[in-house]
């Protein structure tokens, strides 16, 4: 498929729906060949048949982020699709307790899913590159949560506590591999009408009206409406940003 990001190889985890679903659609109509990754094969293949039917390329890839030797899946996906050159570190887990009621094993799956993880891919790619002499692009999904937590929020203390960490991953990254030529930003969306927020609205009882009636456009974001600054961070167009955290909220949130 041709187009400006033709000869890429992307990586999105958390590809099987929501935003990483999305993400790995918009690549690839961009060019890319696409790496879509998660632990749902069926949801994968789903979205490699929905990417063919469009022409472009994708390889649906099993992953858990959590339990998963994720240098060893780094290894097989270079052998046997190519150079990753666009990282997509979008899968998360919300915990959705109350800090003080959180077992250890929700803990450790939050601190593994969206952190550590992001931090190994981010790493494990950047090696391969820097090795290969090859510049290459790493968007992490962070979330409005990271910098806006209050008393009426949804129970997502570790949740939070991990994406202000990934957007402090995300500039000492970027500075860091400046000199490799290998920029790393992130994107901090606002209330996007995907799976995850379902699950938040159902804990708090709120509904998508309810929730489209706070915000100033009256409205929900979708998926789809983070497509112009991920493409523009992926892209030739962003060659000189790099360690920056894009808010997309749509006015939502206070400054």
């Amino acid at each position: 498929m041709s187009g400006p990001l033709a000869g890429e190889i992307a990586l999105v985890t958390g590809a099987s729906g929501g935003l990483g679903r999305r993400f790995a659609v918009a690549l690839a109509e961009q060019g890319a060949t696409v790496v879509a990754t998660a632990r749902r094969k069926d949801r994968l293949d789903e979205v490699a048949a929905e990417i063919a039917n469009g022409g472009g390329r994708c390889v649906p890839w099993a992953l858990d982020l959590e339990n998963d030797d994720l240098g060893e899946a780094l290894a097989r996906i270079s052998d046997e699709v190519g150079l990753i050159t666009i990282l997509v570190n979008n899968a998360a887990a919300v915990d959705g307790r109350r800090a003080h009621k959180m077992p250890v094993e929700l803990t450790d799956t939050v601190l593994d899913t969206n952190l550590r993880a992001p931090w190994l891919l981010a790493t494990g790619v950047a090696a391969r590159l820097i090795e290969a002499g090859r510049g290459g692009r790493i968007v992490n999904i962070s979330s409005i949560a990271a910098t806006n937590y209050g008393p009426d929020s949804a129970p997502a203390a570790l949740y939070s506590v991990t994406k202000a960490a990934l957007n402090r991953m995300t500039e000492v990254l970027g500075v860091e591999w400046a000199r490799f030529g290998i920029n790393v930003n992130g994107i901090e969306p606002g209330f996007v009408h995907t799976e995850m927020v379902d699950g938040m609205m159902e804990r708090t009882g709120l509904t998508v009206d309810q929730v489209a009636a706070r915000q100033p456009r009256k409205r929900m974001m979708t998926p789809a409406d983070l497509d112009g600054t991920l493409l523009y961070l992926v892209g030739p167009a962003s060659a000189t940003v790099t360690g920056t955290v894009v808010v997309v909220d749509d006015g939502g949130f206070g400054r």
